[in-house]
């Protein structure tokens, strides 16, 4: 056929058939990119931007969004950066939206919304809009707020292992033509990203956890955090450790306030508004009570739910409830937006343990401020003190590691005997609170009376060994230096158990004494020796605890019994008076002032002897 036989309508036909063809070569070309695009990719979040990205360009669209499938229904989980500014639904239930639609066809949907029309105008209700099927020309009434923010859109299934796993919307903001081959390419690309799509959810999902479960760690952490003072820091610090999980779910954290006198539930809005609760807060938390603690589930359904719309406040979310606290009600909301996705698995598996971590850490700060107050009542009638023996002179001194301590478990008597006799007692008891207080108590006072029984130290200790095990639970023991001066013939007849041992000065001549037994009240089948240390007049004994010797340097050095000796040996020189002090400032030279343990020392000087 010469040139001259072509009509214009021949010309028309081909120029349109390149244009078509010119077209499939992008659809094919944009496709191919797509595949390649995501063979490389490792970071789950660099395929969404690549995927997303390619498809928008490929089919010369506005914007592409992704949703994963959950128990719940569909999760927004990526969209392109041209819809940054757009309204997008974060969250679609199973059954109210177009990917019931989608996924019972089974394929792409090519979908149109229609514009208001008068009468909706009019009414000024555009709650509900039609959407049109292109190939059909079917219509269906669509929740507005559970549509993409397109005029036109292409709905794609994304199928794995006979399941939709995610649905792809492809979209233009403007009523747009939509070809059917342009859905069957689509199909074609989906049937591709669906393994692909599978990792990518496993891996986000597992990486969410991860964030969440750090996150959990970090904030019980911060719970468990040493308080300052008389301070209930985990319950004082409840609400702000709430606060940042709130930001980490993306959620408004509303406390509830409980009325003590009247019982009534008031919730705290933002801008410090109150509003009074219709609902009993123990009938809400009963049904989903878990040991302790309560998760409410709270969505535009429930009656808490349909009030809280009514109060102008989203209404998905979940109500936490602690119970009482240090004598009041502690309760939360954790709210969501409208139109944002429910927690999942994950995220309430977060909330519940955090919940669990802040009832149980911040009772246990009220039970140990209890218990500081109990203990410190105990020790006041139990403080430790040296009796006036004539012919030695005594002094004694405690150094409590930090200023806002407990109660600790190092302790220091002088006993005075009758017949020129003295019991000098030194013990350490595992722990710190009402059981090392209690436990201390009780070693203090049966070893006074096994002094005045007459009993040997070896025979008191072994006896007090057997009272520890029948007293306290296995792991609380005691360390204890027990000795009996006999100043008439001057001899120390000492037991130490466990205990650092004491340091002895005679002419100027620094030794310790060596005999050494087993820690009190650990085990039963424990054997317990006496020492005998001969005194002379003007000797000097130094008890102490393992707070000295164990004291650090910054760099990490011990002070060491050798430290110890050296210091008591460039002391006792310059001294009995102020001996103690001036020991202290040895080990706070050493620790540059960071004592970490605390320190009890006892100077016993033998002025008369024989």
């Amino acid at each position: 056929m010469s040139r001259d036989a072509y009509t214009e309508e021949d010309y028309r036909e081909l120029e349109e058939r390149v244009v078509r063809l010119t077209r499939a070569n992008k659809r094919l070309s944009g496709a191919l990119s797509i595949v390649l695009d995501t063979l490389d990719s490792e970071n789950v979040a660099m395929l969404f931007d690549r995927v997303l990205d390619r498809i928008t360009e490929t089919f010369g669209a506005d914007g592409t969004l992704v949703y994963f499938a959950a128990s719940d229904g569909f999760h927004l989980r990526g969209a392109t950066d041209s819809l940054s500014r757009s309204v997008i639904p974060e969250f679609m239930d199973f059954g109210r939206s177009i990917e019931t639609l989608a996924a019972r066809e089974g394929h792409a949907l090519r979908l149109r919304v229609s514009p208001p029309d008068a009468e909706m105008l009019r009414a000024g209700s555009l709650a509900e809009r039609t959407v049109v099927r292109e190939d059909t020309q079917e219509s269906f009434s669509i929740e507005a707020g559970l549509l993409p923010p397109f005029a036109s859109f292409i709905c794609v299934p994304v199928w794995f292992g006979g399941h939709v796993i995610s649905i792809i919307e492809v979209g233009w903001q403007r009523v747009h033509a939509l070809l059917e081959d342009d859905a069957l390419l689509l199909d074609s690309v989906a049937r591709y990203l669906g393994v692909q799509l599978m990792g990518a959810f496993t891996a986000l999902r597992s990486q969410r956890a991860a964030r969440l479960r750090q996150l959990g760690s970090e904030l019980r952490e911060e719970l468990m955090a040493v308080t300052e003072g008389d301070n209930l820091g985990a319950v004082e610090n409840l609400e702000e450790i709430w606060q940042r999980a709130a930001d980490a779910l993306v959620a408004h954290l509303l406390p509830i306030r409980v009325n003590v006198h009247q019982g009534h539930a008031v919730l705290e809005l933002p801008g410090n508004d109150l509003r009074a609760m219709p609902f009993d807060l123990d009938a809400l938390s009963a049904e989903n009570r878990q040991e302790n603690i309560a998760l409410v589930p709270i969505d535009e359904e429930s009656a808490l739910g349909m009030w809280l719309v009514e109060q102008g406040e989203p209404a998905i979310g979940t109500l936490i409830d602690l119970g009482d606290i240090a004598g009041a009600r502690r309760a939360f909301m954790l709210l969501r937006p409208q139109g944002a996705e429910p927690y999942d698995g994950d995220e309430l598996a977060f909330i519940q343990r955090l919940a669990q971590d802040s009832h149980e850490i911040a009772l246990g700060e009220v039970a140990r401020e209890q218990d500081k107050r109990i203990a410190q009542a105990l020790m006041s009638g139990m403080k430790s003190e040296l009796q006036t023996v004539e012919g030695i002179s005594a002094r004694g001194i405690y150094s409590s590691a930090t200023a806002s301590a407990l109660v600790g478990g190092d302790f220091y008597d002088l006993i005075r005997l009758p017949e020129r006799r003295a019991c000098v007692i030194m013990g350490d008891v595992s722990g710190k609170g009402v059981e090392a207080a209690s436990v201390s108590a009780a070693v203090r006072t049966a070893l006074g009376a096994y002094a005045w029984e007459g009993l040997s130290p070896a025979r008191m200790v072994r006896t007090l060994n057997d009272f520890l095990l029948g007293f306290s639970r296995i792991e609380t023991f005691a360390t204890l230096f027990v000795g009996i001066i006999d100043l008439a013939s001057g001899t120390l007849t000492y037991c130490s158990a466990g205990h650092p041992p004491a340091l002895f000065v005679h002419a100027g001549e620094t030794s310790t004494l060596g005999v050494q037994s087993g820690v009190v009240g650990a085990f039963a089948d424990i054997s317990y020796r006496d020492g005998v240390q001969q005194l002379a007049q003007g000797d000097l004994m130094l008890l102490y605890t393992d707070g000295t010797t164990e004291a650090r340097s910054p760099s990490g050095a011990f002070f060491g019994e050798d430290g110890l000796a050296d210091a008591v040996a460039a002391e006792v020189p310059c001294g009995f008076n102020g001996l103690l002090d001036r020991l202290l400032a040895h080990l706070d030279a050493f620790t540059c002032h960071r004592l970490e343990d605390d320190v009890a020392l006892v100077a016993l000087r033998f002025d008369k002897v024989g």
